[in-house]
């Protein structure tokens, strides 16, 4: 698992001092507005296909699964040809959810196994 933010990094480096056991599971973490490899902003797939470049073997896109709360993210899998699981703000409108791979109400009502993923 990584991370592939557009939170600035000064937000980012406090989340990660407040959070640190959280983080540490992460194999990586990109972050958007100070990653020399990121071009472009999502929409762009750029932050989640450098995330992807480095994991060891480096998995192509459609290995991948993305979870997302904003439509921006979710599109920028989706130019990624990525799978996207949405977890939505209630404003987020039907139209942009549909975007989406799956759309959750909350992270605990992900199921690993839909994806071919092992249980918890």
């Amino acid at each position: 698992m990584a991370i592939a933010t557009s939170a600035w990094i000064e937000m980012l480096e406090t989340l990660k001092a407040c959070h640190s056991k959280t983080f540490s599971l992460f194999h990586h973490i990109v972050a958007g507005d100070s990653d020399p490899e990121v071009i472009e902003g999502k929409p762009s797939p750029d932050i989640f296909l450098v995330c992807a470049s480095r994991f060891d073997g480096a998995p192509p896109p459609e290995e991948c699964l993305v979870f997302e709360d904003a439509p921006s993210g979710v599109l920028a899998a989706k130019r990624a040809k990525m799978q996207a699981v949405m977890v939505p703000e209630s404003m987020v409108t039907q139209d942009y959810r549909d975007q989406a791979t799956l759309v959750i109400k909350s992270l605990e009502d992900f199921c690993p196994e839909d994806f071919g993923l092992p249980s918890y």
